[in-house]
């Protein structure tokens, strides 16, 4: 068995951000993370708030946000319909870090805030104007999709002299040589793709998922979190054991079909009701 890998640190000064800091105190209490996922204005973007308010107050200990795109990677029907549902509200960038940042400065969440975005979009606001803009909004971290490995190195080094994470995705499918370049320019935590293909709930889960998690685990000292097919608390149990966070995405995006033309309150009680199912199903492991 190899050593295992020692990241960079997250900045010239090595001061801990809030995605660091979690994973320390979690590990020194012997729990896992849990992350829920929702897109950026759906249904719209004050709702957004109140639900991110709202499941960390139930339990979640990090937000993965994500940030439309009308043409989503890696996205199964229930988030790309979501992305569509937010885009047609005439959600904009702005907007979101502005949302971000009246969350922080209200101190209504200290929770760690982390963006799915794709490459395109950080390229075309411009990749310092949007990682300083992350940094002063209050944002921790980036997964970027679609960033192949062989292109990340400049990202994760302007990321990390910012003090945010650049958290990146390994698959079943990816060799192994290929995951320990991914290991190298990633900070944070490593996203475990829990099932090849889309997102979206699954039944059951890939069997040679724990021997998989394992052997990454092996390799890094970085948290490793599975995302991908994570339906309910029962598959929170399951994988409880074999991760260091659980990260939940359709499961919980699919309850907002339906939800702009429903009172706010009913909304954000019902998915905050989710989050809680999901938080007492992690701390019983």
């Amino acid at each position: 068995m190899r050593s295992p890998t020692v990241n960079p640190p997250h900045s010239s000064e090595n001061v801990m951000n809030r995605i660091d800091a979690l994973f320390t105190r979690l590990r020194s209490q012997g729990r896992r993370a849990l992350m829920p996922f929702l897109t950026a204005g759906d249904p719209e973007l004050e709702a957004t708030a109140a639900l991110i308010g709202e499941m960390v107050t139930r339990g979640a200990d990090m937000v993965e946000l994500g940030i439309p795109y009308s043409d989503p990677i890696a996205d199964g029907p229930v988030i790309a319909e979501s992305y569509t549902r937010a885009l047609r509200t005439g959600i904009k960038l702005a907007s979101i870090f502005a949302m971000v940042e009246r969350l922080r400065s209200s101190e209504r969440v200290e929770a760690p805030i982390v963006t799915m975005v794709s490459y395109a979009i950080v390229h075309r606001h411009g990749v310092t104007a949007y990682l300083d803009r992350a940094v002063s909004s209050g944002v921790d971290g980036l997964i970027v999709p679609d960033l192949p490995v062989e292109e990340a190195a400049d990202l994760c080094r302007l990321a990390t002299a910012r003090n945010l994470s650049l958290i990146q995705l390994v698959t079943p499918t990816t060799p192994r040589d290929r995951a320990l370049k991914i290991i190298a320019s990633t900070t944070g935590f490593l996203y475990y793709v829990s099932v090849a293909g889309i997102t979206g709930e699954r039944r059951e889960l890939p069997p040679e998922l724990a021997d998989n998690v394992a052997w990454l685990r092996s390799q890094t000292k970085l948290p490793v979190c599975i995302g991908f097919g994570i339906s309910g608390p029962d598959q929170i149990r399951q994988l409880a054991p074999v991760a260091d966070g659980l990260i939940v995405g359709s499961a919980l995006v699919r309850r907002l079909r339906g939800a702009a033309e429903r009172p706010r309150a009913e909304v954000v009680g019902e998915i905050g009701g989710f989050v809680e199912e999901l938080a007492r199903a992690l701390t019983l492991t």
